[in-house]
């Protein structure tokens, strides 16, 4: 089953066109990668998904309904999460008050069961309830990466859109984010992730997208990706070939 589907969507700023007829298809309970170099409108994608940025023409299908239109709180309310790029959690407030701030939306709907759902959010995230009274600017890196995710998952969305999460992270902290963001996927939540790094991205998605210049060029499940497929669409040079391979190698072992 389908949950999200983008049909010949165009967008883009002022006169800028940056994304020129995406197609996209995610189905329920995968986590979809979306690569492509800088400029490609990766991050655009996921606004326009978002509703941040309207998409100019296409479709836009989200659970069965055509949600081009709606704007980006409907869209929450519907059950979509966002974790958008730097995090952008609050860092004057605390790490409750910034889940609080995220289930607006379930608040509004049902205030009573908040409490809950914040307690389990707290259960996945045992260094968040550890650390529910700290200014979450005060907090590391890979912490506030957690606290984006929490954030997005306290209204309790059917699907995440994760942009850029491993930015910035050290290689540990890049580590202890696969684990939350496949905890994320392992509790059936479905998820569209955006990575600038390749090799993270590939060692969590189901199914790749590759960008070029606003259009999907090439889809494939990761098992059946390889290195020259990823090199003619993604520019992937010597450097970072051995950790994509590496990667692929990895998933197709599992």
């Amino acid at each position: 089953m389908t949950t999200l589907q983008l049909v010949e969507v165009t967008a883009g700023f002022g006169a800028v066109t940056v994304l020129h007829g995406i197609d996209l298809d995610v189905k329920d309970g995968e986590i979809a990668g979306v690569f492509g170099l800088n400029g490609a409108g990766k991050s655009v994608t996921m606004k326009t998904i978002a509703g941040i940025v309207p998409a100019r023409s296409g479709q836009i299908w989200f659970d069965g309904v055509d949600i081009t239109r709606l704007d980006a709180e409907s869209r929450v309310e519907m059950g979509m999460g966002h974790v958008p790029q730097g995090r952008q959690v609050f860092a004057n407030l605390t790490v409750e008050e910034n889940l609080r701030l995220g289930a607006y939306t379930l608040r509004r709907r049902d205030k009573s069961r908040y409490p809950a759902v914040l307690d389990s959010v707290y259960d996945r995230f045992p260094v968040l309830r550890e650390r529910r009274t700290q200014k979450a600017g005060t907090m590391s890196g890979g912490q506030q990466a957690s606290l984006a995710v929490a954030r997005a998952l306290v209204n309790e969305p059917r699907l995440i859109l994760v942009d850029e999460p491993s930015a910035g992270l050290s290689p540990k902290m890049q580590g202890d984010l696969r684990e939350v963001l496949q905890v994320v996927k392992d509790s059936g939540v479905t998820m569209v992730l955006v990575e600038q790094n390749v090799a993270f991205g590939l060692s969590l998605v189901d199914t790749a997208n590759l960008l070029q210049t606003g259009v999907v060029v090439h889809t494939a499940p990761v098992a059946e990706l390889d290195e020259d497929t990823l090199a003619t669409h993604l520019g992937i040079g010597r450097v970072l070939a051995g950790a994509t391979g590496s990667a692929l190698t990895a998933r197709k072992k599992r």
